[in-house]
């Protein structure tokens, strides 16, 4: 992204991280938002929810080194509460409809992910650029957020595995637990290079274009 924070690239107009916030306001089933950010964008994510319209943010608080440690900081100050949603703010165009499928899929073993079928031939390929394998299409799901947990489950995974991990259902996985996955949203798709924050901006101009937010 060139240095570009892409939490806070602007769409529409508007930060990314606030479309994420408006889906979560508008889930019925969420009762509060814990915004994660690093320490240089911290006070940015302080004013952005200061002036906004988001009456179920509870607060900003500092991530952690990994990915990991940011969602544990952020279950750290979480208030009690039985499900933890895990959303990454770089994936502005969640909808409301997809936080309430997670927390149904979620109530049948206590984890459940969002996830969309490969679409394309994937394959594993060694250090020197060699095709090794290919991987059977129909098998393979590329896992998105919202991930959605029973909270003492995920808190046990934070507490039991420490080695690097790419999403928080693996970490729950290596306990044992079986995870669910339920459809996904080929348009909520995560914000990586610039290319993204256009494809990003035409999927939110397509549904609305709220009352505009102007960034921090």
């Amino acid at each position: 992204m060139g240095g570009v924070d892409k939490v806070f690239a602007p769409l529409c107009g508007r930060p990314a991280v606030a479309w994420v916030l408006d889906a979560l306001e508008e889930a019925p089933s969420v009762d509060g938002v814990l915004l994660v950010l690093n320490g240089a964008s911290l006070a940015q994510g302080e004013d952005l929810v200061r002036r906004g319209p988001w009456r179920k943010v509870w607060g900003v608080c500092v991530g952690g080194e990994r990915r990991q440690d940011s969602v544990r900081r952020g279950l750290e100050g979480l208030p009690p509460c039985h499900w933890v949603v895990v959303h990454d703010a770089a994936r502005p165009c969640l909808t409301p409809a997809l936080v309430e499928e997670g927390l149904l899929a979620a109530e049948e073993t206590g984890a459940a992910i969002a996830a969309i079928p490969a679409t394309e031939t994937i394959k594993k390929v060694d250090p020197a650029m060699w095709v090794v394998e290919t991987l059977p299409r129909e098998q393979l799901w590329v896992v998105q957020t919202p991930q959605v947990f029973r909270r003492p489950l995920l808190e046990e995974a934070h507490r039991s595995i420490h080695d690097p991990v790419t999403d928080d259902a693996t970490m729950v996985e290596r306990l044992g637990a079986r995870v669910k996955v339920f459809p996904g949203d080929y348009a909520n798709l995560k914000i990586t290079t610039p290319q993204d924050l256009l494809l990003a901006e035409a999927i939110l101009r397509a549904r609305r274009v709220p009352t505009e937010v102007s960034p921090p």
